[in-house]
């Protein structure tokens, strides 16, 4: 087996350990009555860092001129469903759309990037936008110097910014005679039942009406517990949620490479197979001054996709006509999964945990191995302060993360259902208290 390093950009570091939902399997739940449920039980490597990537990359298939021909033909196959029909999600960051040090936005950019999505539109194929830039176009106006790093400031830049950003993609796209539609969510919008189901539906509408949706964080009212902290992740989500062929992610750099792209006799990667290649990756600082995230958040957001049977691409933004119209540019990932995971996907990725609840062995078991819900029986502590429908880390015995999950109750009401039965806390406190602490449909296994 051929073995690689990739590379994109210089830099030194490595990953951190995986945390919970890492791997790239999907799962399958059945309840009580027989009946299946997809489930993540991982989804993409939560890379915490930013900018340049080395990872080892195995190429798969038997050694030989066959297996190089195998190798290439799913790689073709690959780009010729990204050029075909289907529903199509593109993200672009604040440093491929603004200029003068990241101050104003870049109209020349903004009407390169729309004239080749609007093309595509245009053809009948449904394409969504996810856009950062709100809190870069917002600089300039409040006369700042660079990015703000406080909460505050960054809520108010974006306030001032979305409206720029929304008027120049407006103007843009209004040259084609298309209709755009803004779309602001936090990670609390897409995992609660009825949320979720709502953007989805929302987002599906507007495609139906033939309208590009251009969907960014809602920077103005996300707190530091309900963001998605970069629109890599929000975008690969998006991704999901609106069941589409691919995700193509634009950045400073136009690849994965076999070594720090500035070194003489670096190769560009043209595929990675598997998301188990992406095992070791050092890394830089980020790119850009007006930006949150780099290269480690694009493999990231690539890995959740994959997780979801989405195909990804990675390349330079001056690249996305070429990538969507499926040539060999850029690198693209392959999942090793073509099964579309439920909406389990956001509550694994797109949350934080509020709490953690600690249960026994017993529970422990029943959750793993069962996929059963988690009842008050097997819960002997917690921590932390959340409210119902907030997410929650389920911890065993020994402290390790074993799952994710949407509560049921209040934090203050957990302490006098511990270790009890549904049916003894029904008779002492109401029928209201027969039921799951964390129901297996709300619940996202590690």
């Amino acid at each position: 087996m051929t073995h690689h390093e990739v590379a994109a950009a210089s830099g030194a570091g490595h990953f951190p350990q995986m945390p919970p939902y890492a791997d790239s399997s999907l799962g399958v739940a059945a309840d009580s009555s027989g009946s299946a449920d997809a489930e993540v039980a991982g989804g993409g490597s939560a890379l915490a860092h930013d900018n340049a990537a080395v990872v080892g990359v195995a190429a798969a298939g038997a050694a030989g001129d066959s297996a190089a021909d195998v190798v290439a033909a799913d790689v073709v196959a690959a780009r010729a469903r990204v050029a075909g029909r289907g529903r199509m999600v593109v993200k672009v960051g604040s440093s491929s759309l603004t200029t003068d040090g990241g101050r104003r936005l870049d109209l020349s950019r903004i009407e390169a990037l729309v004239g080749v999505l609007a093309e595509r539109r245009l053809r009948g194929e449904p394409v969504v936008l996810v856009s950062s830039g709100a809190i870069a176009a917002g600089i300039g106006p409040l006369g700042l110097t660079r990015r703000p790093r406080d909460l505050a400031t960054q809520q108010a830049a974006a306030s001032v910014g979305q409206g720029a950003l929304m008027a120049a993609y407006t103007a843009a796209f209004a040259a084609y005679g298309l209709t755009v539609g803004q779309v602001l969510l936090t990670a609390d919008d897409v995992t609660r039942r009825g949320h979720y189901t709502n953007a989805r539906r929302t987002l599906d509408r507007l495609l139906e009406l033939g309208i590009v949706p251009i969907v960014n964080e809602n920077d103005t009212v996300a707190t530091h517990e309900i963001r998605f902290g970069d629109n890599d992740r929000l975008a690969a989500l998006v991704a999901h949620l609106v069941r589409a062929e691919a995700l193509v992610l634009l950045t400073d750099v136009d690849s994965l490479y076999d070594g720090p792209p500035s070194e003489p006799g670096a190769q560009r990667i043209p595929a990675i197979r598997s998301l188990s290649d992406l095992d070791q990756v050092r890394i830089g600082g980020s790119g850009s001054m007006v930006g949150t995230g780099g290269m480690a958040t694009k493999i990231e957001a690539a890995a959740i996709a994959n997780s979801a049977g989405v195909l990804a691409v990675l390349c330079a933004a001056p690249a996305v006509g070429p990538a969507l119209a499926g040539e060999d540019v850029g690198t693209i990932f392959l999942p090793d999964s073509v099964g579309k995971a439920s909406r389990k996907l956001w509550i694994a990725h797109a949350t934080a945990a509020r709490g953690t609840l600690v249960v026994d062995a017993g529970a422990v078991a029943a959750l793993v191995e069962r996929r059963k819900s988690l009842l008050p029986a097997g819960i002997t502590g917690l921590v932390g302060s959340f409210t119902e429908g907030d997410p929650v880390d389920i911890a065993g015995p020994d402290g390790t993360i074993i799952a994710r999950g949407l509560v049921s109750y209040d934090s203050g009401e957990i302490p006098k259902l511990l270790g009890r039965s549904t049916k003894e806390l029904a008779r002492e406190f109401g029928p209201e208290y027969e039921r799951e602490v964390v129901h297996r449909d709300n619940l996202v296994v590690r």
